[in-house]
């Protein structure tokens, strides 16, 4: 579970600004609709100074000339009319603008995603990065769509009313200075608790989705094991925790937002009737200046009032941006390659002295040194834990090393581009992974320069054609998540077409038969010696059987070669490997 970090002011603001940058590329359309905009506040401004003109001048002496009534009429729904006309245009921009930032943004998350490292991947739950990829910038759209679009137009209306209150009367106009203190007060105490809290509330809905795909992914092995009530009870803490952080958030806003500015509000209203009831003893006040003071008041906090309750989205989105940037920042990348002028040749691979830890602390390779010839297959065994897989890790480069030297064609490994080192290794896992699509693109994997006839030929290599072409729709049948409408040695067949159809120099293979059935595994065995045919193999095996013709055999014990040599060799030193062998084989000496 990730720590949580409180955001100070200043972090807040970081943040903030960091989000503006994503305005740059579209300071044009955010440009024309702030000149809308101002153009909409104008009109605002105006309309109250139209109506105080005609109270003033017409209605209280009871004079109406014809063509300026008309005039002030004419003006005053002029106004009005294209307030809406350009509202709905301003409005428009800015949208247009804020769905491109947000476009934009998950963009950048997403890539950023495709190139961490499997360290990050091994220390983070999935649902966590799904709610900053989806939840989180929705979040941030919501800031861009509504609460900095309303921050502008409350702070341009603000400016626009004290202008024509101080053109009325510029006593009362500082007088009404003296309450932005104390509204100012109330938005830094919302700012400096909400922050708290909605943080904590991001972090709960990350726990949320986080233990929601942990259960849809497990559930085959949930409802086996009657873990239901179990996996309900977790959830249910972690929403009820999740319930508890909303609902401090709304107790902060039912008494920091529309409560205490409608209170400000009313103190506003009193000093100024109050001002023009004491004035009223002395001199004339006009009605139509009450009727504007009153108006530009209530048009003051009107937009503060928005202001705070916008507040409310406005720290959600500060918090979900702080941690979408947090994953923008991560720095637990993938392994990055040096020179990228290599290339693969014949497929020739050497460990030299390899040390590797996933921790720092703990080392799972020891000193691991072999050779691989061109061709060769080189079989690693050992009990679980042993490093078989650690050695597969680093020399697909899932994970980096710093002790020792992995030699590709005489070649350190970090020397070849990322494409060269992809399209010359064939990786083949116990536990293939299909794609949402059809059986074609799953063996294809989008490769344009693959014809149809390519597909074809490397699901016959490896038999695989047996049972795509019985499908209803054949090559074209649909795949679903993960492939589970199919079985577990189809979906291994289906890899091993993928793996051949970009004919690899290298092809590593993790237990490559471990879950396909004893009649299809000695039907693809023929199959699989012709695809380590002329290609250099590394191959983890459980079953000793399926690598007694390897040419070299590596046995591994808590990370160190303890043996190594052909089938035979091992067998004639009586070692761990004999007692593997004798054990699988029911043998007992």
């Amino acid at each position: 579970m990730e720590e949580q970090k409180i955001l100070t002011g200043k972090a807040q603001w970081l943040v903030f600004k960091r989000l503006l940058h994503y305005l740059v590329p579209h300071k044009k359309m955010v440009f024309l609709a702030l000149g809308l905009l101002a153009l909409t506040v104008l009109g605002d401004v105006l309309g109250p100074l139209i109506i105080k003109t005609f109270i003033d001048d017409y209605l209280t002496p009871g004079t109406f000339p014809q063509g300026p009534v008309i005039g002030l009429a004419l003006g005053y729904l002029f106004i009005q009319v294209s307030n809406v006309i350009i509202s709905y245009f301003q409005l428009l921009k800015f949208q247009e603008a804020a769905l491109k930032i947000i476009q934009q943004l998950r963009i950048d998350v997403f890539t950023k995603v495709q190139n961490l490292g499997m360290r990050y991947f091994d220390k983070t739950p999935a649902g966590s990065m799904v709610s900053r990829v989806t939840n989180d910038t929705e979040a941030i759209k919501e800031m861009f769509v509504s609460v900095l679009i309303g921050f502008i137009q409350s702070a341009f209306l603000i400016v626009g009313v004290y202008i024509a209150m101080f053109f009325l009367n510029v006593q009362l106009a500082l007088m009404t200075l003296v309450l932005l203190p104390l509204l100012f007060g109330i938005m830094y105490f919302y700012r400096k608790y909400s922050s708290v809290f909605y943080q904590d509330l991001r972090e709960r809905l990350g726990q949320l989705n986080a233990k929601l795909s942990e259960s849809i992914q497990g559930m085959g092995m949930i409802q086996a094991f009657g873990q239901e009530k179990r996996l309900q009870d977790e959830f249910n803490e972690i929403n009820d925790k999740h319930w508890a952080a909303g609902r401090r958030n709304i107790k902060l806003d039912g008494l920091l937002l529309r409560p205490a500015i409608d209170i400000v509000y009313a103190i506003a209203l009193i000093m100024l009737l109050s001002y023009f009831g004491v004035m009223s003893f002395s001199n004339t006040v006009e009605v139509g200046v009450i009727y504007a003071f009153v108006t530009y008041v209530d048009r003051f906090f009107e937009p503060i009032g928005q202001v705070m309750q916008r507040l409310s989205i406005f720290q959600q989105a500060i918090v979900a941006a702080s941690r979408v940037f947090a994953l923008l920042d991560e720095e637990d990348l993938a392994p990055r390659q040096e020179n990228k002028l290599g290339t693969i040749s014949s497929g020739k691979i050497e460990f030299r002295d390899v040390t590797f830890s996933y921790d720092g602390k703990t080392d799972v390779l020891k000193n691991i040194s072999f050779t691989a010839e061109p061709g060769q297959t080189v079989a690693l065994v050992g009990h679980t834990g042993s490093g078989k897989s650690s050695i597969i890790n680093l020399l697909m480069r899932f994970y980096e090393f710093t002790e020792g030297d992995i030699l590709i064609d005489g070649k350190s490994v970090k020397s070849y581009s990322s494409n060269e080192l992809r399209s010359k290794m064939g990786l083949v896992l116990q536990d293939p992974f299909l794609f949402y699509g059809t059986i074609d693109s799953n063996i294809r994997l989008h490769n344009r320069s693959m014809t149809d006839q390519d597909v074809r030929l490397a699901a016959e290599f490896v038999q695989a054609d047996r049972f795509i072409e019985q499908l209803p729709d054949a090559y074209s049948q649909a795949v679903t998540e993960r492939g589970s409408t199919f079985s577990s040695g189809q979906r291994q067949l289906v890899a091993f077409a993928r793996t051949m159809a970009t004919d690899p120099k290298i092809l590593v293979l993790d237990e490559a038969t471990a879950n396909i059935d004893t009649e299809t595994e000695v039907a693809i065995q023929t199959s699989l010696e012709k695809m380590r045919r002329g290609r250099t193999t590394i191959a983890i095996a459980h079953r000793l059987s399926t690598i007694q013709d390897a040419e070299l055999i590596i046995v591994l014990h808590h990370g160190e070669i303890v043996e190594r040599g052909t089938h035979q060799q091992l067998l004639s030193k009586r070692g761990l490997y004999h007692k593997m062998y004798l054990l699988q084989n029911g043998i007992v000496e």
